[in-house]
């Protein structure tokens, strides 16, 4: 805790240097899940060669950055719009009216309450001033699902408040409290059952023996300072990737401590994150109220545009436990941190990895990652299955518009991710938080495909289709293949014959089809069928088969998904 109080500390004291500077204001960012997503990645192809949208692979966006770029679109007629696009984008201005620069007017409600709640169309309570900017929202989500085969009633009750603000177009803040009451399927059952934490929420407590009651609290300040750097101070998640899974780091997980700072000039997106996380803990019963441990991460990303429609990034992360405190090694920003870790003489877990974004004529785009946690040429080439070689591999398309039918885009990606990748010697310093994986939702030992439409026929209508498959490799009784990550690869059985996958196969299908449809800004009513077929081959365990019918109504909240 002390590395942390150090960071914070001597960030604060750069700020009060800097700020006199000439602070240019930094807001919040667009919430996970945020509606907008889809319409910023239509745009992001359909424009091409913009420069400030190209260089973004790390998320969340920044609000002020995806206002400036959709009023630049807009008022330049520089693209072709639906009527649907046009819809998006009016309500992506609505959302992040703080950094508006045009009219407003169409903003406002025809009626208000009190003249005060719901002036305008898009938050509950709003304060729009010269030099201060708030907004408050409820939070509701209410779910009701019938699983097949399931006796028990499968539910979501969500509840809460978001605020956020702007003061002086110099210094933002959010916050968000959400409490849950939730019974999902029991395939997603059996694996809070293992990993004693609710997939993306972490901490719960049992409601009515088979049900959780949860909270996802988040929060945090930004600020700029000296025009190119941004600063943020929060409790919640990030994304790197211009994919739907990611192999570097997901917002799959629990919310984490992180002070995140973001360089952007000329053709380059710099991005530091330093993050407070928890090692793993026994699934036995443990005290809510005994103290976890901590442990830290060191995160760097460079994006660069090496044209205008093509984007590369190199991406580096170090795992370390320093027995609660943070190792000032890696507190430079700007060090190659496997230097660092060799200097250390550290057992460390460091990784790797490059990344790609290249976009065809205003159409398409084509996207990967590579990560390496662990390589050695001359063994990948023997052929052998050395254990040691840890890598993964993500390759993906994006295509807009098929066929010439507006709004009808399609989504293609493939993840393989190497045996015993993301693990480590010592459990403490493998690639998860509170429990749960900071990459893909798989861990490791396994090829996924991934196959995504998406249409939006009239403004207010989203259609989605989604086909996951995917054959990971499992652990039997003792024996580790390399798929669990929180194992110690020091318990394999040997160093070679580990193919991909490796052990006992199993192999998944996850099939969705939903519907969402706008009733007003922010208040969505869904309907969706989820199957999902999961078997082991030599019956090793049993078949887990799911099918699920689920009804929604939701307000300022994104959607719960199961989809792993």
């Amino acid at each position: 805790m002390a590395g942390l109080q150090f960071i914070i500390k001597n960030t604060l004291y750069l700020l009060i240097f800097l700020l006199p500077l000439g602070a240019i204001s930094q807001s919040t960012y667009l919430p996970q899940g945020s509606k907008h997503a889809q319409f910023l990645e239509r745009l992001e192809i359909k424009l091409g060669h913009n420069p400030n949208l190209n260089v973004n692979v790390a998320k969340p966006f920044s609000r002020r950055l995806v206002v400036n770029e959709a009023e630049v679109a807009d008022s330049a007629g520089q693209i072709p719009l639906s009527e649907a696009d046009h819809y998006d984008l009016q309500s992506l201005l609505m959302n992040n009216s703080e950094w508006v620069t045009g009219d407003k007017s169409s903003f406002a409600s025809r009626k208000s309450l009190w003249n005060t709640i719901y002036k305008t169309k898009a938050n509950f309570f709003e304060v729009d001033e010269k030099d201060f900017f708030l907004a408050i929202n409820p939070v509701l989500q209410l779910q009701q699902s019938y699983e097949k085969d399931n006796d028990e009633r499968i539910f979501l009750n969500s509840r809460g408040v978001t605020i956020r603000g702007l003061i002086a177009k110099r210094v933002g803040f959010y916050t968000s409290v959400v409490e849950n009451l939730e019974r999902a399927p029991d395939f997603v059952q059996f694996r809070v059952d293992s990993q004693r934490a609710v997939p993306g929420a972490g901490r719960y407590n049992i409601y009515k023996n088979t049900g959780w009651d949860y909270s996802d609290a988040r929060g945090g300040i930004t600020f700029n300072a000296a025009k190119y750097f941004d600063f943020q101070f929060a409790y919640d998640k990030n994304f790197i990737g211009s994919g739907y899974r990611s192999l570097f780091l997901s917002d799959f997980g629990n919310n984490y401590l992180f002070l995140k700072i973001n360089t952007r000039i000329w053709k380059l997106n710099y991005q530091n994150i330093f993050m407070e996380i928890n090692p793993q803990f026994p699934s036995g019963v443990r005290s809510n109220d005994e103290l976890l441990d901590k442990k830290y991460a060191a995160i760097h990303h460079l994006s660069v545009n090496a044209t205008k429609w093509l984007n590369l990034g190199l991406f580096e992360a170090v795992i370390f436990n320093r027995e609660n405190h943070f190792d000032f090694t890696y507190l430079n920003p700007i060090i190659f941190l496997r230097t660092a870790e060799k200097q250390n003489n550290s057992p460390d877990n460091g990784f790797v990895g490059f990344d790609f974004k290249a976009n065809i004529k205003k159409r398409a785009q084509v996207y990967g990652q590579l990560l390496f946690d662990e390589l050695i040429i001359k063994e990948l080439r023997s052929g052998k299955g050395w254990w040691g070689n840890k890598f993964g591999v993500q390759l993906g398309a994006k295509v807009i518009d098929v066929f010439g039918i507006q709004n009808l885009d399609i989504q293609a990606e493939a993840n393989l991710v190497r045996p015993f990748t993301y693990s480590h010697q010592d459990t403490a310093d493998n690639y998860t938080h509170y429990n749960q994986p900071l990459a893909h939702p798989l861990g490791a030992n396994f090829v996924e495909g991934i196959g995504i439409i998406r249409y939006q026929p009239i403004p207010k209508l989203n259609i989605t289709a989604k086909l996951i498959l995917w054959k990971q490799g499992v652990d039997t009784g003792q024996r580790n293949f390399g798929g669990d990550i929180f194992k110690s690869y020091a318990t394999r059985d040997g160093d070679y014959g580990y193919d991909l996958p490796s052990g006992p196969l199993s192999t998944g299908v996850n099939a969705q089809l939903h519907a969402s449809y706008e009733l007003k800004q922010n208040l969505f009513i869904d309907a969706s069928m989820f199957m999902r077929r999961w078997k082991v081959n030599g019956d090793v365990y049993p078949k887990i088969n799911t099918n699920v019918a689920t009804l929604v109504l939701r307000v300022n909240m994104f959607r719960r998904e199961y989809d792993y």
